[in-house]
């Protein structure tokens, strides 16, 4: 049960890596602070005050960078690679109780798998937004994007199923959405 609890955590701050990928960070290292999450030794560093410090620095330079019309679209095409390597690295510091074949196979895929599929759907909404509305609407996006990245790595750390799930029911609207558009086009 531990190990399936663990990895519903790990599945729901990777989903808020999809979302912005420092905030989850940065609140992992404030609940580890604090004794609210429990990391594994390897990633205890995320834990440290040093670690939390970066992580509020970094958070806060990506939540300004993402509120400049056209930097967000750059942004989203680099972030796009740095959320599945967050959602994986966020994935391994919580996922406890299997062999480390195990451990890092569900970190990459779970992990890793659902911060690219989350960021790919808020990529595709801002670039959505960008188009209709001339990148007026997307100050709009980053702030939802900075709520689920907020909400959803409390949720995680809090109700770890009900973040997984609703993380899961996310990508399957957003992939639905995306091949319904695809459809359309042919």
């Amino acid at each position: 049960m531990e190990t399936f609890l663990s990895l519903c955590v790990g599945i729901g701050l990777a989903a808020a890596c999809g979302f912005r990928v420092f905030v989850p960070l940065l609140i992992m290292s404030l609940m580890a602070q604090n004794g609210h999450l429990e990391l594994t030794d390897s990633f205890a560093w995320i834990g440290t005050p040093y670690a939390g410090t970066a992580f509020a620095v970094a958070t806060l330079v990506e939540i300004l960078a993402y509120y400049i019309p056209y930097v967000d679209n750059l942004l989203d095409v680099i972030a796009t690679p740095l959320a599945m390597v967050a959602g994986t690295v966020v994935t391994l510091s919580v996922l406890t109780g299997l062999p480390p074949f195990w451990t890092w196979s569900l970190a990459l895929i779970a992990g890793g798998g659902v911060a690219a599929g989350t960021h790919t759907g808020t990529a595709a909404l801002r670039g959505a937004s960008t188009i209709t509305t001339a990148g007026l609407g997307n100050p709009l996006v980053s702030t939802g994007e900075l709520l689920g990245a907020t909400g959803t790595a409390l949720l995680a750390i809090v109700l770890p199923v009900v973040a997984a799930v609703l993380a899961i029911v996310f990508l399957l609207i957003m992939s639905r959405r995306l091949l319904l558009k695809t459809a359309v086009r042919r």
